[in-house]
């Protein structure tokens, strides 16, 4: 096996799945990258047994072969390397042999054949849409993903896949966060999936705000994501997840538009006296203001008062303020809209006129 390739063509494949593997491994060749030549297409493959990518891109000078590489090594050896430089890499018996201008290095290998990786899945399912949708959709939710929870169903972002389109979902039982699409084919029948919070952030860090589509492959235990030069696997979360519809709040008919940036800013100033364990912020409504109002053990407190269009008259309910502010930052529109009940309820956050998110947060007794 051998192959030519500029620096930079082969440093991006190398950024796209180096993350999959883990730094700490029971298996000495889960910490290497298979590294598969054939004809004029070189593919890199990483996986942990959970998560598996894939990446593949053209190469000169190429002789058909396989062999697994140590990952970390070879992503900082060219990662390091001069931009653009011509790497050369061949193998010698149980050695591989990477040329870089004057500079020479020789790495470890392991066999192909002990690296495990995937077997054809049974898809069930099969959708396009834009690359830039699905990651928006995944930045908008990924934050209230629950981490280490016992509920390991929790530990991961809800695929909703239905004949109108997709949901994604994800809850850590103290806020919930859901951004929606409608698909031009959706699925045929509804289907939920739940993705491990890794492949979530793989996945999030691999797509990319561009117009091509991607193809969406769901199996029974894993689901699959296509692009021209990736495809990224996932094993799936067997479990259950919530009735995510039945946590909206309904009848929440108490509503505050205020300014984006003038809430968040008013919220993290406000934020600097809160309480360091609980972070609690207390927001009171009257007609044409919202007072944002926050204590600590200390007897320290903060006051901020801003504009809100509103007609809600002496409503106070309570919330971590870092819930609030991870909601915001979610939205995208100059303005958002909160929906209230009263003060024991949760709190819809929405975007004006934005409906495609929409962020629950539970209220905190203080």
């Amino acid at each position: 096996m051998r192959f030519s390739i500029q620096r930079e063509a082969l440093l991006k494949p190398l950024q796209q799945v180096v993350g999959v593997v883990e730094r700490r491994q029971t298996l000495p060749v889960l910490s290497n990258l298979l590294t598969q030549v054939r004809g004029t297409r070189l593919a890199l493959t990483a996986t942990d047994l959970e998560v598996e990518m894939v990446a593949s891109t053209e190469v000169q000078q190429a002789a058909d072969g396989e062999i697994t590489l140590p990952a970390r090594k070879l992503f900082d050896i060219v990662r390091a390397l001069p931009d653009g430089v011509r790497i050369e890499l061949k193998l010698n018996g149980d050695r591989a042999a990477l040329t870089a201008g004057r500079s020479r290095y020789t790495l470890a290998t392991l066999p192909a054949g002990e690296f495990p990786t995937l077997d054809a899945i049974d898809v069930v399912e099969r959708v396009q849409l834009q690359e830039s949708i699905l990651k928006a959709l995944m930045d908008r939710t990924a934050f209230a993903m629950a981490n280490q929870d016992v509920r390991f169903y929790l530990n991961g972002m809800l695929l909703d896949l239905r004949e109108s389109g997709l949901r994604c979902v994800a809850t850590d039982g103290h806020r919930l966060a859901m951004a929606e699409t409608e698909l031009a084919a959706g699925a045929t029948t509804r289907r939920q999936i739940i993705l491990p919070r890794k492949g979530v952030m793989e996945l999030g860090g691999l797509l990319e705000s561009g117009d091509s589509a991607v193809e969406l492959e769901v199996a029974r235990n894993h689901v699959r994501v296509r692009r021209d030069d990736v495809v990224f696997t996932s094993k799936l979360i067997d479990g259950r997840f919530p009735d995510y519809e039945a946590v909206l709040p309904i009848g929440a008919d108490k509503i505050a538009e205020l300014n984006r940036d003038a809430l968040r800013a008013a919220l993290q100033r406000a934020a600097i006296l809160s309480n360091e364990k609980y972070r609690g912020v207390k927001l009171e409504l009257d007609p044409g203001k919202l007072r944002i109002v926050a204590h600590n053990p200390e007897q320290e407190e903060a006051v901020e008062e801003i504009e809100a269009d509103t007609v809600i008259s002496e409503l106070a309910v309570g919330f971590n303020v870092g819930y609030l502010l991870d909601a915001l930052g979610a939205l995208r529109s100059e303005r958002v809209r909160l929906n209230l009940r009263d003060a024991q309820s949760s709190c819809l956050v929405q975007g004006v006129p934005d409906e495609q998110a929409r962020h629950v947060v539970m209220p905190l007794r203080l």
